[in-house]
C-alpha cells in the first residue's frame, strides 16, 4: 500500500511538470499560406489529426519518427470555423485549437490543452484504475463480466467526482475467472479495456 501512494504522487509530481512544459515544446508559426508546426518530444507512433469542431477527422497521421516533428500545412483552404489539432500519445491527449477566418489562421496557444488518459492495470483478480484530472472531471467506470462468449453484463458502476489524482482498485471474485471489460469514460471520450484472469 505504501508503495502504491508513493507511485501515485510521483504521478502528480510528473503530470505536473509535464503540465508545466506543455507550451514549451509546442511552436507555430504562419506566414501568407503556411502554417508550420513544430512539437518536441514525440515519439514514434504518437497519432496527430486535425478535427473540426464536431470531432471529426479532417486529417490523421502517424508520426514514424521520434524527437520533434515539424510539418507544414496549408490550413488556408478549410472552411471558416473552429478547429484543433489533435496529439495522442502514451498517457495524454495535447489539443491546439485555431479558426479561419476569410482564409486567416488563428492559433490561441493559451487555450491548448493536455488531457490524460486514464491509466489501467491488473495484478492477479485486482484492476487498477488512475487518473490525473487537474480541473476535476468526472470519471465513469463500468465494469462488465463475459457470462455467456461474449455478452458482457454490467457487475459494477461507480461515477468518482471531484478528484484531482483518481486512485481506485477493484477485486474481482477469484471465483469468476474469465474475460471482463471496463469502459472509462470522461470529458466526452471513452476508453475500452479487456481483461482476462
Amino acid at each position: 500500500m505504501k508503495n502504491l501512494i508513493k507511485n501515485s504522487l510521483v504521478m502528480v509530481v510528473l503530470f505536473t511538470t509535464l503540465l508545466g512544459n506543455a507550451n514549451s515544446s509546442l511552436k507555430i508559426s504562419i506566414d501568407e499560406k503556411r502554417t508550420t508546426l513544430t512539437l518536441k518530444d514525440v515519439k514514434r507512433g504518437n497519432e496527430l489529426s486535425i478535427k473540426d469542431a464536431y470531432g471529426i477527422i479532417l486529417y490523421k497521421e502517424l508520426i514514424k519518427n521520434s524527437g520533434n516533428y515539424v510539418k507544414g500545412f496549408d490550413l488556408t483552404k478549410l472552411p471558416d470555423g473552429s478547429y484543433f489539432f489533435e496529439l495522442n500519445k502514451g498517457l495524454e491527449i495535447k489539443t491546439i485549437p485555431f479558426t479561419v477566418e476569410s482564409a486567416v489562421v488563428d492559433f490561441d496557444k493559451e487555450k491548448a490543452t493536455t488531457f490524460y488518459k486514464p491509466v489501467v492495470r491488473s495484478v492477479e483478480n485486482k484492476i487498477y484504475v488512475s487518473k490525473l484530472s487537474l480541473n476535476k472531471q468526472l470519471l465513469e467506470v463500468k465494469i462488465y463480466y463475459d457470462y455467456n462468449s461474449g455478452s458482457y453484463d454490467l457487475i459494477h458502476s461507480e461515477t468518482i467526482e471531484d478528484t484531482v489524482n483518481i486512485q481506485r482498485v477493484y477485486k474481482l471474485s477469484k471465483s469468476e475467472k474469465g474475460n471482463y471489460k471496463l469502459v472509462l469514460k470522461t470529458e466526452g471520450r471513452s476508453f475500452i479495456e479487456y481483461l482476462e484472469f
